[in-house]
């Protein structure tokens, strides 16, 4: 499945307040989903001995998915392609990449 087909997939499923006219309900929901994917992380170190086990493995794939759900509502908020999105990430990451600046900080590194 392409981003594409994700992002139209994953809209008819968009049943929350002013969809279509709301950035800050998907903003919401993608910052509470990816401290749900953080908390299940924090539970493998804490419960686990740091090992991913196949059942927390499998939770912790459901969370991701949620997180993408969320971020693909907020870009059709804002009127982006999920594909426009990742290609312009990759682009930017091999530029850091090939300049020597995946590390460090800021933006515009």
């Amino acid at each position: 499945m392409t981003f594409e087909e994700y992002q139209k997939k994953s809209r008819k499923t968009a049943k929350y307040p002013d969809a279509g006219g709301n950035f800050i309900y998907p903003t919401l929901g993608l910052a509470g989903e990816a401290g749900e994917v953080a908390d299940k992380i924090k539970k493998v170190i804490r419960d686990d001995g740091g090992e991913v086990l196949p059942d927390k493995k499998k939770d912790i794939e459901g969370e991701l998915g949620d997180v993408l759900w969320y971020i693909s509502q907020l870009a059709t908020e804002l009127g982006l392609s999920l594909e426009d999105v990742a290609a312009k990430n990759i682009e930017k990451l091999y530029s850091r990449l090939e300049r020597g600046k995946l590390g460090g900080s800021g933006d515009k590194r």
